[in-house]
């Protein structure tokens, strides 16, 4: 069921500086340049920097990872079926790219992704 790991987001308090301290670490300028996102791919996979929002800040909390899945409604349901606890139900984020998060018995954040662009050469994962 599951595809394996597809993105990382970071949460930062200042999107301009994360961009720019992120593109000094990857070498390269992001693909996607938003004040609500910005998006680097990495080796095909995602590294995506989010401004903090509310009680969302940076930090050891601020990470969440996204484990790839052909469908993200079935694989949300199968990690709440295993006892995890749902944080947020499968959205449509662009692209026809839905995800969602859920708690996991530890308190770690649990995302899927479901996208149908990955491994088809395009960024964005």
């Amino acid at each position: 069921m599951f595809l394996g790991l597809r993105t990382v987001l970071y949460r930062v308090p200042d999107i301009e500086r994360g961009k720019a301290w992120y593109a000094g670490v990857v070498g390269y300028p992001p693909y996607f340049d938003e004040p609500f996102y910005v998006g680097f791919d990495v080796g095909g996979f995602e590294l995506g920097l989010l401004p903090e929002e509310g009680d969302e800040k940076a930090g050891a909390g601020g990470v969440v990872a996204y484990w790839g899945v052909e469908d993200a409604r079935e694989g949300l349901r199968h990690v709440l079926d295993q006892g995890a606890t749902l944080q947020s139900e499968v959205e449509d984020v662009g692209s026809g790219i839905l995800v969602a998060t859920a708690i996991d018995p530890f308190g770690n954040v649990f995302g899927i992704i479901e996208n149908p662009h990955f491994g088809a050469g395009a960024a964005g994962q």
